[in-house]
């Protein structure tokens, strides 16, 4: 469900051991790509800050959480990917660490994806109650909902592990992988029940707020062009969603194409992280640093102005 179903791949295919040049080629294709995705993601947060347009907009507030999140989610995942090459093993209280960062983002982004929906569905289809019901400080609460629910998933399976494991299990080393640390029956069980439980909500969410613009629209004609942005937004979040639940099934998806390219196992297993972990991260940026007219014109500014120093500093040199 997290990043550190890569772990497990990554740390299976060391049976397999790549080349030193293919080692270091996979680690600087990641690496680049984390630090291009965070870089983009970093102008977007510093755009959101410079602009009272933004932070005090419950939309953006709500889009720029989920940069943090992805920002955190990509880091974790890239470390856990690194320390695979570098480590093979590391220590428990670490490596739970990075694992329970992994859960809290992962955990939070299909969360805060249907609130996103749902401040659509009342911008389009209750005008008139959008300022009452989406206010900044309302959002900031539903932004320490998302966190607290999270919390209580992630640190009841390290509640089960302390209470089932020795303590002399955070001072020794592992493979950081999530099946070999939260291993306990009770937390298998709990997982599957509680993402069922969130991912259905998550789903039924998406599919109410869309129909309810796309009826909206057909009532209102003179909406319909807003109602057309909004609809098209939604189903961005929901290919955004799409994207964030094949962690879910990450370990099943890599086996599965394992089995058909047994001979390409360290490629199979490589392709399947980028799409998986680093292809996501690609999706927020788009759907508001670029399809967003507002935020495109501001960001814009600011990534021309880093090209422009950038440029200033070489002739310089």
């Amino acid at each position: 469900m997290n990043s550190s179903s890569y772990a497990l791949n990554a740390s299976s295919s060391l049976k397999y051991r790549d080349s030193p040049s293919a080692a270091v080629a996979k680690n600087v294709i990641v690496l680049a790509l984390g630090f291009t995705i965070n870089y983009i993601n970093g102008t977007l947060i510093h755009t959101f800050r410079k602009h009272q347009i933004f932070y005090l907009n419950p939309r953006y507030i709500l889009f720029i959480h989920l940069v943090v999140n992805d920002m955190i989610q990509l880091t974790s995942s890239i470390s856990l990917f690194v320390f695979t090459y570098i480590f093979y093993q590391i220590n428990v209280a670490f490596c739970c660490f990075l694992i329970t960062l992994a859960i809290f983002t992962t955990f939070n982004t299909p969360i805060n994806l249907a609130l996103m929906a749902l401040e659509c569905y009342i911008a389009i289809c209750l005008p008139l109650q959008h300022a009452e019901y989406c206010t900044t400080k309302r959002t900031y609460v539903a932004i320490g909902w998302i966190w607290a629910m999270s919390a209580v998933s992630a640190m009841s399976d390290i509640v089960i592990i302390l209470a089932t494991e020795p303590v002399e299990l955070f001072y020794s080393t592992i493979q950081c992988e999530r099946d070999n640390l939260f291993r306990h029956p009770i937390i298998v069980k709990k997982k599957e029940v509680s993402y069922l439980i969130f991912l259905i909500g998550v789903l039924l969410t998406f599919f109410y707020t869309y129909f309810r613009i796309f009826f909206a629209a057909n009532k209102a004609k003179s909406a319909e062009r807003e109602s057309k942005k909004a609809r098209n937004t939604i189903l961005l979040h929901g290919f955004q969603l799409l994207l964030s639940m094949l962690t879910y099934i990450a370990t099943v998806l890599t086996q599965t194409l394992v089995r058909w390219f047994p001979k390409q196992y360290l490629i199979v297993v490589f392709i399947s992280y980028i799409i998986i972990y680093i292809v996501p991260r690609f999706v927020s940026p788009i759907v508001y640093g670029l399809r967003d007219k507002t935020f495109k014109q501001y960001l814009k500014k600011y990534l021309l102005c880093t090209m422009k120093m950038g440029n200033e500093t070489d002739f310089r040199l």
